[in-house]
């Protein structure tokens, strides 16, 4: 990692330290638990396995968005030449992180990741170091600060070149409807012609299945945080306005570009990558 404001991201650290909670499930914490990752309590565990009881899908869905960032990234960075990834809500590393697709593809790749648990704060730092030609920073920072999200990952990314704008799993949490649009909003409007939006968000589409993530998601609310929403593919189509899609559209985010040979399992969460023109 980047160390330029050594003295401020300690105090960040530190702040950090002050809030965490291993009394109450996490969403970055049990994630990692879906995935198979250890860096979770027993708490995540417990919820994890009650939510996993209620829609058994869950772990599918874990994989399947973690598989579509590697898709994304890899075609971002081999066909359309993307060197700038700024990666929001970017959870605990596991294998395959954006700025390791990245980097191997191009060593001179800058990424810089965002999230604001202790946990994933303290991971961060100490694993997703960056090649020599490029560069991997973190900052602490809450998604629905996008003007702090972008003045200080600015100190890293030059956005007057084409940047992946990365929203994984991150607007779900986001309850308000409009806030969530217009976080987005913000964020894209900040990057030059040519950069892309990378995105996902469970959906409430029968046909997907998001009918039956519905009941999980109550519990989830009642006992875990932070609290988290599914959207319609109507509300989710909305935050790539004034984009072009790249195909094949809007899907579940397990059909978008599976690999050949591949007959993934439909999962209720959607996903797609979008072009600023």
């Amino acid at each position: 990692m980047r160390g330029e404001e050594d003295v401020s991201e300690n105090q960040g650290a530190t702040a950090a330290g002050q809030r965490l909670d291993t009394k109450t499930a996490h969403n970055a914490r049990v994630w990692n638990y879906w995935q198979g990752g250890k860096d979770n309590y027993e708490v995540d565990q417990q919820v994890g396995d009650h939510v996993a009881g209620m829609i058994p899908v869950i772990r599918d869905i874990a994989r399947a968005d973690r598989e579509f960032l590697g898709r994304a990234v890899r075609c971002l960075a081999e066909e359309h030449g993307i060197r700038q990834f700024l990666d929001i809500g970017t959870g605990l590393p596991a294998l395959e992180n954006t700025h390791e697709i990245a980097q191997r593809i191009a060593p001179e790749s800058r990424i810089v990741y965002v999230d604001n648990d202790p946990v994933v704060l303290a991971h961060a730092r100490a694993l997703l170091t960056s090649s020599p030609e490029g560069a991997t920073d973190y900052i602490d920072a809450d998604v629905h600060d996008a003007d702090t999200i972008l003045r200080v990952s600015g100190r890293t990314l030059d956005f007057t070149k084409p940047t992946a704008l990365m929203l994984l799993g991150i607007l779900n949490f986001v309850l308000d409807g409009d806030e969530a649009r217009a976080i987005a909003r913000r964020l894209v409007e900040a990057l030059p012609s040519g950069s892309y939006l990378v995105l996902t968000h469970p959906t409430t589409e029968p046909e997907l299945g998001g009918d039956l993530q519905l009941e999980a998601m109550e519990f989830w609310n009642a006992n875990a945080k932070p609290p988290v929403t599914a959207r319609s593919s109507e509300e989710v189509a909305q935050y790539f306005d004034g984009l072009t899609l790249l195909e094949p559209g809007l899907v579940s985010c397990s059909l978008w570009r599976p690999e050949p040979g591949e007959d993934p399992a439909v999962v209720p969460q959607l996903g797609a990558v979008a072009l600023k023109p």
